[in-house]
This record gives C-alpha cells, structure tokens and sequence, in this order.
C-alpha cells in the first residue's frame, strides 16, 4: 500500500507538472511599458510627440521601418530602386502585407495616406516635413486643391514612386515618420475624428489595438495578419501613461511595469549604485530647450532680452546638479554627431561664468529690466518632476539679473494646445530627431513650417538658406549651408538650448531584444521577456 501511495503521488506531480509546462506555455506574453504622457492621438497624421509615436510604430508600418538598432528596414516596401538624379524613389511593395481586419496593402494605400497627410483639412502639425515632395508645399498652403497633383503615384498595386523637387539623401529616413504611415481609407471615412478608437481601427503593423482607458492604459496585441507575425514574440503590449515619473519608478519597483519612460533626475544616483544592471542610460538624438514666443512684443521684439536670457542660464550646473544623467550642455539646436556636419555654437559658448552674467545684465539694463524694474514673465511647462526641477533652478538663476519668472505647469495635452495657439511666453519643449540630418531639426523653424514652428519665427535669410540647401545636391556643400542657417538661426535667439539628451530607463532583466541607439527607438516587434 504504501508503494501504491508513493507511486499515485509521483505520479500526481508527474501530471501537476505537465499541466503546470503545458500553462506556462500557454500564458500570454505581456510588455508593460511606462509611456510618459497620455497620447494625444495615435492618428500618425496628426500626432506630434514621443509617447504618441512608440506606440505607433507598433501598429504601423511605412514603407520603410525601424530595426532594433533604429536604423532604417524595408517595411511595406521590400526593395526600393533610386533615379540617377536622386529625385525618383520607386517602392516595390511585398506581396503579403496586410491590414489587421485581412484586406491587403496596395500602393493606392499609401497614394491616399501621402494625400491625406498633407490635405490642409488634416491639419497635420507635420505635413512641412514632407515638402521634399513634389508639390507638398503648395498643396499644403492651399495654392494647389489637387490632392492627386502630389508627387506620390501608384503605377500598379504593388509599386509606389515618389517624385521629388530635388535629390533627398535623408529620404529613407523620412518615411520612417509617423507622417509618412499609411492608414486604412475605409475606416477612416467610415469613423471619420473616431477611427483611431478600439474596435474601430485597422492597422498594418505588427500589432493592433485592443483597448484604451484614458489616463490609465493603452493595449496592444498581437496582429495575425503581419508579415512578420512568426517573429512577433510578445503576446501584447500594455503602454501606461506616467507622468509621474518618481511614481512610475515605484511601480517599476514593485514590479507592475516592465520598462519605465524616464527615471527621476534626483534617484539617478540611487539607482545607479543599487540598480545598476537594470538602469540603461545612453546618448539620445535629441535636445532640451526654451522656446520664445516671438508673436509676443516684450521678447519678440528684443533680440537682447532674449541673448541676455540665454547668457543667464548656467547648463553645467543644471546637468551636474538637476538632471545627473551624463546630458551634455547644450550651445547649439542640432545635437552632436552628425555625420559630417559642422555643429554650430552660441557665440558666448567659451565665456566665463562671470562674463555672462555681466554682459546678460548690461543687455537687460539697457533695455530697461534690471532688480529695481524687473521683467515679468511666464514660463509653461508640461506635468513632470523633472521639468519643474529645471524650471525652479532656472528661475532662481534668473531673480539676479532682475527676471521675475512665473512657472505655469500644465497636463500634456493641454500644454499641446497652449503651446500650438501660442498662448505663452516662454515654453519648455524638446525635439527628438527622427533621422541623423540637421534638416529634422532647421525646418521645423521656417516660417511655412506651422505649428511646429512653435517660437513664430521668421527670418527670410533662414529660409532661403534651407531652400538653397535643399535644391543642392553636392553632399557636403549642402551641410555646409545648413551649418550657416544654424547659426542665423542661434543668433537671433528665438529659443534657448539648454541640453542634449541622453535616454534614461529602467529595463527588467528578463527582457530581451532592446538595443541602445541614438534615436531611442525599440519597436515591440523586436521584444521579448524570457521565463
């Protein structure tokens, strides 16, 4: 008998055993990822910022995408042929791509979606980056009504051209942009302003959306119907808004997420001699700044009282004491890095301390500001500890030279359009670069470039230079004139750089696939969390 009993028991655990491999096996994967803000919008025609686009790239794919190193794949489009010229790009589209709901990708997808990016009824904040296209820019001013006078065609189903005013060599990176994504044009005019919600939307990228709950979690899950969907390895991905990012660590902690947006500039010390092995930091294609509200008379007007605002802020001491994440000082707009582009600097870059304090008060002083007078403004920042940090330092280095600064904080969406009717003074913003060429971050400040524009800054010198740069085809005699646009640009002090990024995230150690790069990009399709 007790043989018998021993031998039921074995075999009890033998049984409990394979039920327990065979659930295990079954158990959903599931990504839990810290996103920052609430999304604005997942309509990649209409999103501008960072936590939109994360989350974009998992639902759609472009004709070209992103690998896990952040360079530039085929997408949609398997191979790509390029005119002698450069002004002709011919996409040849895989035969099985298809949307989530069955229906396949043709090149009449992406006609349409190329059309419907630059309608001025989109309103899209990003139509300009695509005015290398022929007639991108007229049919985005509303000189030209012809959507089909775009210089995107479908000569058969699987082949789309591009045509452009002048050789691109950025293009391929472009079209890694959320702008250049392609949507589904029945369920677009099916829902209209409602398409984007779950159940309603269809998709092409690796995943498709499930479910959204405002301020609480966005869902992903698995798209069958991908390409790619042997490679897909997670199950779903559930992005949660974290604005709260001293919050999002703790949660992080107790082992709710399985990635974090950012860590807090005050614990970056702390994790990083007890949670070494799980901090990841790294350089980030990308730069913090002030923008001026140039549209304004007290700043707009007085190219001084903005110098002396720029002198006043000390960036080493805001990156060795406030942010302490290896962020570089910034005295240019484009970052570091670059190939072969010359960065160019604020002029006062090698002055001492001392020297700007005192040119910045001369420059205030003679405009009228000083401790006696001071100069009342406004500062508009978006909800986040660290922001705040930066505001409050910022501010107390500015009390000396007679500036009075009000911090006016507000939730992510709502800064959005404060920011965009351009209802402040000076507003904290970041511009992460979506491809290595200065032009992704000169253009955005041209006069037509809208509301990307976000200082209302207009200098025909600038934009003449940034046309003449994009008619050049000679390489490097192209960077060269983009260096000199930087640097009208720089001078005329219509925002303040304050650093250049590095990325900071807390990763768990059971996840597999992430891959630092400069760009910061990590689409989930690329992901997986081992057992």
């Amino acid at each position: 008998m007790m043989h018998r009993r021993t031998t039921l028991k074995l075999a009890a655990f033998a049984i409990a055993a394979l039920l327990a491999g065979t659930a295990a096996a079954n158990a959903e994967s599931v990504l839990r990822r810290g996103n920052g803000a609430e999304p604005e919008t997942i309509d990649p025609h209409k999103s501008t910022g960072v936590p939109e686009n994360a989350i974009e790239n998992d639902l759609f794919e472009g004709l070209v995408a992103w690998g896990p190193d952040g360079k530039e794949v085929p997408g949609v489009a398997k191979s790509w042929d390029i005119s002698d010229d450069g002004t002709v790009y011919t996409f040849h589209l895989r035969d099985d791509a298809k949307w989530s709901n069955g229906d396949a990708v043709t090149a009449a997808d992406f006609v349409y979606s190329f059309q419907r990016a630059v309608d001025p009824k989109t309103a899209s904040d990003y139509a300009p980056i695509l005015s290398p296209i022929k007639n991108a820019d007229a049919i985005i001013a509303g000189k030209i009504t012809d959507l089909s006078q775009l210089g995107v065609t479908a000569p058969d189903a699987h082949t789309v051209v591009i045509s452009l005013n002048a050789s691109t060599p950025y293009l391929l990176g472009l079209l890694t942009h959320n702008i250049a994504m392609p949507v589904h044009k029945a369920t677009v005019e099916k829902f209209g302003d409602q398409w984007t919600r779950p159940g309603n939307m269809v998709s092409n990228g690796p995943f498709m959306l499930a479910d959204w709950v405002p301020q609480s979690q966005l869902t992903i899950v698995k798209n069958p119907n991908f390409h790619d969907a042997a490679s897909v390895k997670l199950d779903k991905i559930i992005y949660y808004p974290t604005e709260d990012i001293a919050e999002e660590l703790k949660r992080y902690r107790a082992g709710e997420l399985d990635i974090t947006y950012d860590v807090p500039s005050d614990q970056v010390k702390w994790v990083e001699a007890n949670m070494k092995d799980e901090f990841h930091n790294t350089p980030y294609f990308g730069t913090y700044y002030y923008v001026i509200n140039l549209t304004r008379d007290t700043l707009g007007k007085a190219q001084q009282i903005r110098k002396a605002l720029a002198l006043g802020i000390d960036r080493e001491i805001l990156v060795d004491k406030i942010t302490q994440a290896g962020e570089l000082p910034a005295y240019s707009w484009v970052p570091p890095d670059v190939p072969g582009y010359q960065q160019q600097f604020l002029d006062f870059k090698n002055e001492s301390k001392a020297q700007r304090m005192e040119e910045a008060k001369k420059l205030l002083a003679d405009a009228g500001y000083g401790p006696d007078k001071p100069l009342k403004i406004q500062l508009l920042y978006n909800t986040s500890e660290n922001h705040k940090k930066i505001a409050v330092a910022i501010a107390a280095m500015w009390k000396p030279l007679g500036v009075q600064l009000e911090l006016v904080n507000q939730e992510w969406k709502v800064y959005l359009e404060t920011r965009d009717k351009k209802d402040f003074d000076i507003a904290r913003a970041a511009w992460i670069g979506d491809y290595p060429d200065p032009i992704n971050f000169l253009d955005m400040f041209k006069s037509d470039a809208g509301a990307r524009n976000d200082a209302g800054y207009n200098n025909p010198k600038f934009d003449e230079l940034l046309t003449t740069a994009g008619a050049t085809v000679d390489p490097k005699k192209r960077l060269e004139i983009l260096a000199e646009a930087e640097k009208v640009f720089l001078d005329d002090y219509a925002m303040i750089p304050i650093y250049h990024y590095t990325t900071k995230h807390m990763l768990k150690p059971n996840l597999v696939g992430w891959e630092a790069n400069v760009l910061d990009i990590h689409p989930g399709r690329y992901l997986s969390l081992k057992s």
